[in-house]
């Protein structure tokens, strides 16, 4: 008597079945949600009020940016809140001097115009967060970064832009401070030797957003068109 092939299927299921659920697309109005916060985020560099975040608003943000895909779901993240004044005067400190090294490599107007740039974030937001990166956190070998190392700084990016959008939609500004020396903020905070420092998030309130990236704004550089960027099959195909 023949065999029916698909006999026994359920026997043979997948145990993890059970944690999907349908893909069902957003509503219309949930999506454009979503776009909106892309569209409209931006980096704030000096508009933040002083008040203090809810610590319910901080976990809120926390949570969003701990949900970020990672490369072997290893995690490499964590999160050092700056709500201390001397901490947030020494970095304020340690970016100072970085900037003025930073203004020193520009010329002419490019110059002038980039120190008319008001970068007070650090002593003006309320709150600030070192995101870093552990690349020891899944152990010597990781699912998806045996050939890529610096997947786990990708991941640890994903986290930061989870971060911004979901701070975009609770009218929370962000802004990344990149111009430091790395060593001046690992001795500020005692981050372990092996930690990667990844970013200084400024973050607080904020009345008002620039329509456009402010560096566009004030005429620093302006959008690149999207048709520019897009190649097919292979690098400058069209």
């Amino acid at each position: 008597m023949p065999t029916d092939p698909s006999a026994g299927n359920s026997l043979r299921a997948d145990p993890c079945d059970h944690a999907l659920s349908p893909a069902r697309p957003f509503s219309g109005e949930e999506r454009e949600a979503i776009y909106r916060a892309i569209e409209t985020r931006r980096d704030v560099r000096d508009q933040f009020l002083p008040d203090p975040l809810p610590d319910e608003l901080v976990e809120r943000l926390l949570n969003a940016a701990h949900s970020a895909p990672s490369v072997g779901f290893m995690q490499p993240w964590n999160f050092t809140l700056v709500t201390d004044g001397a901490v947030r005067q020494a970095a304020f400190v340690a970016f100072s001097r970085a900037n003025e090294e930073a203004a020193a490599m520009f010329q002419g107007e490019q110059q002038t115009l980039y120190r008319s740039l008001k970068l007070e974030g650090i002593r003006k937001a309320p709150l600030s967060i070192c995101v870093t990166c552990d690349p020891t956190r899944g152990g010597k070998v990781v699912l998806g970064r045996t050939h890529n190392p610096r997947t786990d700084v990708y991941s640890t990016v994903c986290a930061i832009q989870n971060l911004w959008l979901a701070a975009r939609a609770e009218g929370i500004g962000v802004g990344w401070v990149s111009i430091f020396h790395d060593s001046d903020i690992r001795t500020i905070l005692e981050i372990p030797g092996h930690i990667e420092i990844v970013a200084w998030l400024c973050l607080g309130r904020v009345n008002e957003l620039y329509t456009e990236p402010e560096l566009a704004v004030k005429g620093w550089r302006q959008r690149v068109p999207l048709e520019e960027l897009v190649f097919r099959n292979r690098w400058g195909g069209v």
